[in-house]
């Protein structure tokens, strides 16, 4: 079996701006979708949540704030898995909450 990263990227929202039960609800689909993944002995890592804020540096050295005001879309989180193929992989991304909140899930081989 090989090793995949899923990298969420979701829509911008500000969880702090949620009630606590709409911040529980969130959370319980996203234990309910990793918790799947780790049922079926596919999860390497829960991976983390990243913060909003960051820096982008260039080759020409500039650094700049990042992510920027014009991307739809902010990498929020990812998930390492283990499987068969990059397409068993793909399947597993499937019903993340992500996806349903007007998101993505990049699948990504690792190389080791």
């Amino acid at each position: 079996m090989s090793e995949f990263m899923l990298l969420f990227r979701q829509p911008s929202f500000d969880t702090g701006q949620m009630s606590p039960a709409e911040f529980a609800a969130i959370a319980s689909r996203w234990q309910a979708w990793v918790g799947g993944i780790e049922a079926g002995g596919n999860l390497v890592s829960r991976g983390t949540r990243l913060a909003t804020e960051g820096k982008v540096v260039r080759a020409d050295g500039l650094i700049t704030d990042g992510p920027f005001v014009e991307v739809k879309e902010r990498l929020g989180s990812f998930v390492l898995v283990r499987a068969d193929s990059l397409d068993e992989a793909t399947a597993l991304a499937h019903g993340c909450p992500a996806i349903s909140a007007g998101g993505s899930v990049e699948v990504r081989p690792l190389l080791v």
